[in-house]
């Protein structure tokens, strides 16, 4: 681990949070509306970079790499089916929510049903979140940064400790994206981190 890496990890994710940041207090997003629909500012490029990056993470960019060199193309097809449903999101159901307001499936489903339901689907999302689905990206992420930086080497700790370490960092700097500047901050990061990944995955083929 050099500090040429170090800075250029740093200087690339901060710049997708940065501009929140120094905003103000004032311009933060701290009621719902706005950390969950952006105070409806977000341009088409924002949205459409969002989308595609919603759907990408290192449970893609680690663990369905590796299961592809075990296992073969076939596992493309998660990914390659989800592109038929996000067009489907962006084309004919996002208009119609984000006009009648509604920015959360819960929202949807307290409006179609009651808030019974909203609750039971908030409980269930958690739930699911937490146990199945950030496990994986923050265990693999860690995994990502560790081989990348060498933090148990460095640090002169072991390997599971290292990995605890950069999964806990990991989830503070979730926390501090969503937090502080809600979906617009999300969206922005997400169409910065984007720009890298094109550019890094252009150049995986090239330099292997």
């Amino acid at each position: 681990m050099n500090s040429l890496q170090i800075l250029s990890f740093v200087g690339f994710y901060a710049a997708g949070g940065g501009h929140h940041l120094v905003e103000g207090p004032q311009n933060r997003y701290r009621i719902a509306t706005r950390l969950f629909s952006a105070g409806r500012s977000l341009k088409a490029p924002v949205i459409a970079a969002s989308l595609m990056l919603t759907n990408l993470s290192t449970e893609q960019l680690v663990g369905l790499s590796g299961q592809a060199y075990k296992s073969g193309m076939s596992v493309m097809g998660w990914e390659v089916t989800s592109a038929v449903t996000l067009i489907f999101l962006a084309l004919i159901f996002l208009p119609r929510y984000l006009k009648r307001g509604i920015a959360t499936i819960p929202d949807f489903l307290e409006e179609r049903y009651d808030k019974t339901t909203r609750i039971i689907i908030d409980f269930c999302f958690l739930i699911a979140t937490g146990v199945c689905f950030l496990p994986i990206v923050l265990n693999s992420g860690a995994l990502a940064l560790n081989s990348l930086f060498h933090v148990g080497e460095s640090l002169q700790i072991s390997h599971g400790a290292a990995i605890w370490l950069l999964v806990i960092l990991l989830g503070m700097a979730g926390i501090l994206y969503a937090v502080i500047g809600g979906l617009r901050a999300m969206a922005v990061a997400d169409s910065i981190n984007g720009i890298g990944l094109v550019i890094g995955g252009l150049m995986v083929p090239i330099l292997a």
